[in-house]
């Protein structure tokens, strides 16, 4: 969960009759209470991108290493979370990226939205996009590859 999103939620928790909100997600975990001294207690970092999962599926590429140059050739970036894939910040405008092209670490890839709250998902690594596996508008699931990458 970023900044901004924590601050939104401690916005609205304000707002809200409720006295306390518990969310735990696979990396991170935040707790808000009325009347108490902690009003906020993180117990893990910053959730980033997970590392990619092996699929069974034949479009998403498996990790493949070389014993001469020990480095991966393709590896697949996947959903950290459930929620509908967005390829571009709004309809009309073009992709955040197309196969082919070459992102820089902290790049933004998609838009993931869920529960209202759009969620960019950053390239956590210089490299090449081979291939954009979801389809902008549609749903995808936790560990749903998204796009087919190779490291630069």
């Amino acid at each position: 969960m970023k900044h901004a999103e924590i601050k939104e939620l401690i916005q609205l928790f304000g707002e809200s009759a409720l006295n306390k909100v518990h969310i735990k997600r696979k990396d991170f975990e935040i707790e808000i209470e009325r009347g108490t001294e902690t009003a906020v207690v993180m117990q893990a970092p910053e959730a980033v991108a997970p590392a990619p999962v092996p699929t069974h599926t034949e479009s998403a590429a498996k990790q493949v290493a070389t014993e001469s140059d020990n480095k991966i050739l393709e590896e697949t970036i996947t959903s950290p979370m459930v929620g509908t894939f967005y390829a571009s910040p709004s309809p009309d405008s073009p992709a955040f990226v197309k196969a082919g092209e070459r992102v820089k670490r902290g790049d933004v890839l998609c838009i993931l939205e869920a529960m209202k709250i759009m969620n960019e998902l950053e390239a956590e690594y210089d490299c090449q996009i081979l291939d954009v596996l979801a389809k902008d508008g549609k749903a995808v699931e936790y560990g749903e590859p998204l796009f087919v990458v190779k490291r630069i």
